[in-house]
């Protein structure tokens, strides 16, 4: 498997489920359960409190974790203090680590920084933060993250998709392809049950499910795993004939 990869498991598209949706009281129990349905991905968000206005989750806690459960992890951080986050998280051992644009003075460094420990290295922007600031680093990242809601907002029930987010992964596809690069396309926040197959069309590679999708109300964490999955086979659908029709032009 080259770089500009996540793993791939048996589908084109990952479902990552967020652990910060799941029962802080009885968190293992909770991953035991997301274990039992077949995924092999946990996205873990490390928040600052700072860069964003909420601390779910400590590095204590991830390593603990981590020591309890096979998944991949897949961490999240939203902090000002990158390297501080990165240079612990190698330590711990985690698959793959994504840092924001916004909060990184020293980006290529960053990414060198995961890649040397052997992790997958993904840049995350903001909702209005431009693609084009990865020009000259895209090329080092495994893949990309977009937020589609503010970071750390997650649990405002008010807070939506952002009306522009299915142009803006449409445009991140095609940017990446306009550098002849695979790199692959995350995206993060409100990626509701009603969305998914908009998502996947537009372009996503990997889903980060959470209280709307993965961890929806009224249905097991099992049911809604199949669910997300039907959904993602509409998507690849509508993507491949999207393609197919490209093709023929």
């Amino acid at each position: 498997m080259g770089s500009n990869h996540l793993p791939m498991r048996g589908s084109e598209v990952i479902i990552s489920p967020s652990v910060i949706c799941a029962d802080f009281c009885n968190l293992l129990d909770d991953i035991r359960k997301l274990e039992e349905t077949g995924i092999h991905s946990l996205h873990v968000d490390l928040i600052d409190g700072h860069f964003s206005p909420s601390m779910p989750l400590g590095l204590t806690v991830i390593e603990q974790l981590r020591n309890k459960s096979s998944l991949d992890f897949d961490v999240h951080i939203m902090a000002e203090d990158n390297e501080f986050f990165i240079k612990e998280l190698t330590k711990i051992g985690v698959q793959s680590i994504t840092f924001h644009y916004e909060s990184a003075f020293h980006v290529e460094r960053m990414l060198q920084l995961i890649k040397a420990a052997g992790s997958k290295a993904g840049i995350a922007l903001n909702p209005a933060t431009p693609l084009q600031v990865m020009d000259y680093v895209l090329e080092h990242c495994d893949y990309v993250l977009l937020m589609l809601i503010s970071p750390g907002y997650a649990g405002h029930k008010g807070e939506a998709m952002v009306p522009y987010a299915l142009k803006k992964i449409t445009e991140c596809k095609k940017y990446i392809e306009s550098r002849g690069l695979h790199t692959r396309i995350v995206v993060d926040g409100r990626v509701s049950m009603e969305v998914i197959a908009e998502v996947v069309a537009a372009g996503a590679d990997c889903l980060v499910a959470g209280s709307t999708s993965f961890f929806r109300k009224g249905a097991s964490l099992q049911d809604n795993f199949v669910q997300m999955n039907k959904e993602i086979q509409l998507g690849l659908e509508a993507r491949n004939h999207r393609e197919d029709g490209k093709h023929e032009l």
